[in-house]
């Protein structure tokens, strides 16, 4: 059953039983008999030629399970496994409105600067390698609605509060997928971010690397972006090809 399901999946239009026969190494009288079965509990849909398709059943069901996915179980792992491997802050945080809302942190047990957004925490857009990146899936003029809605406020003198300053950081942004915080929101601490995306493509939360300065590594950005989409993937997100 799951052999015929797969094929289904795989075919790009209704299929008929030779191939699915074919495709799962069935004997026909088996994959019939299997088919009919999946067809009376609407698994499967048989149309008048005799070929099938995934039947609607599967999208009530996957429903359901969409409904029921909270993103914080099903990145927690993906967060603990990274921070095994670089020994710092993992930060996962969602958008509400104009703020950051951070859902989980792994701590990195060392850090010598002091923890800003905790979790439950909050912080605006603009100062946080998070809410970057949900910026730069907006488009132009919801930005410019952000700014002037928040006016930009700064924290430390290497905070973004002009509308040229962020735009400019955005741009690089959406090139690079990955967005940074160089020390604007506290002096001494910098992150990188990445973002994770659900099953229809909308970046729905993100991932990121928080550490002292001293401490910051390039190489945390492709470890970052590369557990992120490990996130979205387990969402049911499949990345478009280049």
């Amino acid at each position: 059953m799951m052999s015929l399901l797969d094929a289904l999946a795989a075919a790009p239009d209704a299929a008929s039983l030779k191939h699915l026969a074919g495709a799962t190494e069935l004997h026909p009288s088996t994959a019939h008999r299997i088919l009919a079965a999946m067809c009376n509990a609407r698994f499967v849909e048989r149309q008048d030629a005799g070929n099938y398709r995934l039947g609607i059943r599967l999208l009530e069901l996957g429903n359901i399970v969409k409904s029921r996915i909270n993103v914080r179980e099903v990145a927690l792992p993906f967060m603990q496994a990274l921070h095994e491997q670089i020994g710092e802050a993992i930060n996962l945080g969602t958008r509400h409105d104009d703020e950051i809302v951070y859902l989980e942190r792994t701590s990195s047990g060392r850090a010598l600067v002091r923890v800003v957004y905790l979790v439950g925490g909050r912080a605006p857009l603009h100062l946080t390698s998070l809410g970057k990146l949900f910026l730069a899936a907006d488009g132009t003029q919801k930005v410019r609605d952000y700014a002037r809605r928040t006016g930009l406020p700064g924290k430390t003198p290497h905070s973004l509060t002009t509308l040229e300053a962020l735009e400019k950081e955005l741009d690089k942004v959406r090139r690079h997928g990955i967005a940074y915080d160089d020390e604007e929101a506290e002096i001494g601490l910098k992150c990188v971010a990445a973002p994770i995306h659900d099953d229809e493509g909308q970046v729905i939360a993100a991932l990121s690397v928080s550490a002292p300065a001293d401490r910051h590594n390039l190489d945390w950005a492709r470890q970052v972006l590369e557990t992120a989409n490990a996130v979205s993937h387990a969402l049911g997100y499949v990345q478009p090809r280049a």
